[in-house]
């Protein structure tokens, strides 16, 4: 066998050193995750580490080390574009922070017992920090100690699983309500999400609450689960009720669904029945007609969870949380109710 020449050797720790103008034992202290080491030394070894192609052999930093740098996340097996979002925000602080990810998924509606196993399963995993994307309020309570033995974040936990309520939940529902009572409309009926989530149960709560501050008795619920086919189910209820004038629905998918059925019962959005809802994904917006809807900044929820777990994990003082606040996105979907017939 041929012997490779100087010029087709991988770049090593040697010539990262020389990059970066520091010995070879400070290169090694910082690729293994040591805390013993300048902060300014550090992002000066890593810029080297990139602009020399240098690869970082994870199992092997990890035995030198003691340390794995590998955050869990928790999520509930969803299709929903905000859980997607979240994630995505995550794994881009993880990158920045050298740091990888890995997932366990528990099924919807699941009890205490499958977080449990999901959050045991990736300790065993060596995870140094675990963000829960699932605002249930059982939690903090199900996971006992566990949270103090690994740093764990929930990203909607006002509770000991450390960092407050990122995006006000009841602002979400206060400003849809109010938005289509300042257009004029009566009443507001309500598409909730599933009350397996905190969230939908706050929205709900503020939306009864908003309605009594205005004098207005609230309608029956309309249950939904998130999907567009409990919007469209939901939308049926709606198409037959002809006083039914505005609607607040809990996600942008479910809002898809109320408008279908809407349509096919031949009740124009929105000059017949306003409809205002929440997230403002990517397709709200080429909706037809365009989605008023309520956003919110899922990525930075993510980053700011990661952010926070990665902190409890170096020990260092937390990062300042600014307050993500929900914006309500004024469409095509919301107008002044219809002149009442003579």
């Amino acid at each position: 066998m041929p012997r490779r020449s100087p010029e087709d050797r991988s770049p090593s720790q040697v010539d990262v050193a020389r990059a970066a103008g520091v010995s070879a034992q400070t290169v090694s202290r910082v690729i293994s995750g040591q805390s013993n080491v300048r902060p300014e030394t550090a992002r000066r070894v890593m810029t080297a580490v990139d602009a020399v192609g240098y690869r970082l052999h994870a199992a092997a930093a990890s035995l030198a080390s003691g340390r794995t740098r590998t955050l869990g996340v928790i999520l509930v097996s969803s299709d929903r574009y905000s859980t997607s979002a979240i994630l995505l925000g995550v794994e881009s602080v993880a990158a920045e922070s050298r740091y990888t990810v890995t997932t366990a998924s528990v099924p919807h509606h699941s009890t205490p017992a499958s977080f449990i196993e999901a959050f045991e399963r990736l300790e065993r995993q060596g995870c140094e920090g675990i963000v829960i994307l699932a605002p249930v309020g059982y939690l903090a309570e199900a996971l006992g100690t566990r949270t103090e033995r690994t740093p764990t974040v929930g990203h909607r936990q006002a509770d000991s699983m450390g960092i407050d309520a990122l995006v006000d939940q009841r602002a979400i529902a206060r400003a849809a309500t109010e938005h289509l009572l300042e257009l004029g409309h009566r009443s507001v009926w309500h598409v909730s999400g599933d009350d397996f989530w905190q969230e939908s149960k706050a929205r709900r709560e503020e939306w009864e609450a908003v309605l009594r501050e205005h004098g207005a008795t609230p309608p029956p619920v309309l249950p939904g689960d998130w999907s567009p086919e409990s919007g469209y189910r939901a939308g049926r209820t709606l198409a037959a009720i002809p006083d039914a004038t505005a609607v607040f629905v809990s996600s942008d998918e479910m809002a898809f669904g109320v408008i279908r059925a809407l349509h096919e019962a031949g009740r124009i959005v929105p000059d017949e029945v306003s409809v205002v809802s929440v997230d403002d994904i990517a397709l709200a917006a080429y909706a037809a007609p365009a989605l008023t809807t309520v956003g919110q900044p899922f990525e930075k929820v993510g980053r700011a969870a990661a952010t926070r777990v990665i902190d409890m994990i170096e020990k260092r003082e937390p990062s300042p949380v600014e307050p993500l606040h929900p914006q309500l996105i004024v469409r095509a979907s919301t107008a002044r109710p219809p002149a009442p017939s003579t």
